[in-house]
């Protein structure tokens, strides 16, 4: 993923890389392509947003790759915030039959766990605090 510059140089910048990856993006990925990209980022000290966020099988496949890739000196891991899934969904068989799943994806926000503390979290709001180390 691209760094941040300053509109002056070249330069990295001293704030926060912050990026939004659409679901279009996402949507011709495999789960390992999403997972490498998500990971790049965040060894890169950059925070991600998911506009369309993981499924359950996804983001437990990024738990368990994060922790393999965990180092004390190097990488401390990630800090993942999801919305909850939406209660009004359609669970009839019917609703999933037909796809109607896609309405339960929500924004998902990960980053280097020492860099990203969450301080609050409910079903519309997620609040995170950011510090560059």
């Amino acid at each position: 993923m691209p760094k941040a510059t300053n509109a002056d140089d070249s330069e990295p910048s001293d704030g926060v890389q912050i990026d939004l990856i659409s679901g279009e993006r996402m949507d011709g990925m495999a789960t390992m392509e999403k997972i490498r990209m998500i990971l790049d980022g965040v060894h890169d000290g950059n925070i991600v947003v998911l506009e369309e966020g993981l499924t359950p099988d996804e983001e437990s496949r990024l738990i368990e790759v994060t922790m393999a890739e965990i180092s004390p000196d190097e990488f401390n891991g990630i800090e993942i915030e999801t919305y909850p899934k939406s209660e009004t969904r359609d669970s009839s068989l019917l609703g999933r039959i037909m796809g109607s799943d896609k309405a339960e994806t929500k924004l998902t926000v990960i980053g280097p766990a020492n860099q990203i503390e969450t301080l609050h979290k409910d079903e519309t709001l997620i609040s995170a605090l950011v510090s560059r180390n």
